[in-house]
């Protein structure tokens, strides 16, 4: 995907390297979280996140003490227009296309929301290395890309996409695209108000109904995701879409638990099936519509 003019006045920042925490680099992380999915799949996560494997780091995120302080050390700010902005972004090629991704995102869903003459606020992008905090805990680069509403932020380690490339096959631009394009859909959702509302029904519900509405969330997120490509499709180049349909096949919950040696349970899921985050990767994909990605009002997901 041609993504290769990023706007300066996006909100983005080098954590760095934090201190304290489960230990594991990118390129072992993702080895690491795998033995422990037996265990974990089913449980009722906090953040969203664009992958089953991004959820159960969740898990760890929250196991670590709720909230916490945002920082770490050696950590860079880049505010609106400042030179940061650019020492960040630039660091290395996979940062640079991240930012890209960001920007495209943002300028594509001010507009939406200007048409609807709502406000859009910019999630703020942090990258870190290895470890660090958010304000939802803590950040593991085991946990892949994640969003936390806390403070409206996307956090990422980029060696994560190599992990997801080798051992799940999900690689290419537009894949990692993707990744970025679903944690903006959960910032979507907490600006219009959804995120709130489904965590209040979650409080009140029993674990497998919780999990079901965590499962529309995240094809909802999908189905964001989607609705950015297809308006921009002018920078879509040849292959991408089979890249995109490949990583949401790849991340679907029945897919990674089979992976894991489990029989897929359903009232375990929490992200939707592959064929759920296909189809609704798909539709945003061809309507272009924020309107026709509402996931909690149809009975057939």
């Amino acid at each position: 995907m041609r993504l290769d003019d990023y706007d300066k006045d996006i909100k983005v920042r080098d954590l760095g390297r934090g201190k304290g925490g489960f230990g594991g680099g990118g390129g072992g992380g993702l080895a690491m979280l795998l033995n422990f999915l037996p265990l974990l799949l089913g449980r009722k996560l906090g953040c969203g996140t664009v992958l089953l494997i991004a959820a159960v780091g969740a898990f760890f995120m929250y196991s670590n003490g709720g909230l916490g302080f945002l920082g770490g050390s050696g950590e860079q700010t880049a505010t609106a227009g400042s030179s940061n902005a650019d020492e960040v972004c630039t660091l290395d090629p996979m940062r640079k296309e991240v930012c890209d991704t960001l920007s495209s995102l943002d300028n594509t869903w001010e507009r939406l929301f200007q048409q609807n003459g709502a406000r859009y606020r910019t999630p703020t992008l942090s990258f870190f290395t290895d470890r660090n905090r958010s304000a939802c805990g803590a950040a593991q680069s085991a946990m892949g890309p994640f969003y936390c509403p806390a403070d409206e932020g996307i956090y990422i380690d980029t060696s994560f996409f190599g992990d997801l490339e080798r051992r799940m096959g999900a690689g290419g631009d537009f894949a990692r695209s993707y990744v970025i394009a679903h944690e903006v859909g959960h910032h979507i959702q907490k600006l219009e108000g959804t995120a709130d509302q489904v965590r209040q029904m979650q409080a009140r519900s029993s674990k497998a109904d919780g999990n079901a509405l965590q499962v529309r969330m995240e094809l909802q997120a999908d189905c964001y995701a989607g609705v950015w490509a297809g308006l921009n499709a002018d920078r879509i180049e040849p292959g991408d879409l089979e890249e995109g349909m490949r990583a949401a096949n790849a991340i679907g919950d029945d897919t990674i638990m089979k992976s894991a040696g489990r029989r897929p349970v359903p009232e375990s899921f929490t992200h939707g099936t592959s064929q759920q985050r296909m189809t609704w990767l798909r539709k945003g994909l061809q309507t272009r519509d924020p309107s026709q990605c509402n996931a909690f009002q149809t009975n057939r997901l």
